[in-house]
């Protein structure tokens, strides 16, 4: 039970931090999500989002700091298995699964809710 209350906990002060840099500053929210993606995979370089990841569990690798180590690893596997090409395919091959699951499920919402433009 206290896995889950800690990766509650850890998602919500990443999303809280998040949401005072957007309220904060001007960087738009499209800046914000690129900073966090290269974020998690410059922690992700330096070694050091591994063992935050392994304490926090989902909390740490369900945010885009999460996304953005998982491009590391796959760049850094890629890398390994097909040399300079591995730093191209890599980081997509690694992150497949849930690029795919994000179109699938938001194109099943945009059905289901029926969404409209805003006026």
């Amino acid at each position: 039970m206290m896995e889950y209350v800690k990766a509650f906990v850890v998602g919500g002060v990443i999303c809280a931090l998040v949401q005072i840099l957007l309220e904060r500053t001007k960087l738009m929210p499209g800046r914000v999500m690129v900073m966090l993606v290269v974020s998690g995979a410059v922690l992700g370089c330096l070694g050091l989002y591994q063992p935050f990841a392994d304490w926090a569990g989902a909390g740490a690798g369900v945010p885009l700091l999460g996304f953005g180590n998982t491009l590391w690893k796959g760049v850094v596997k890629g890398i390994g298995e097909d040399g300079v090409l591995g730093i191209f395919k890599g980081g997509l091959t690694a992150a497949s699964a849930g690029v795919a699951g994000a179109l699938v499920f938001g194109y099943l919402g945009a059905l289901i809710f029926k969404p409209k433009m805003k006026s």
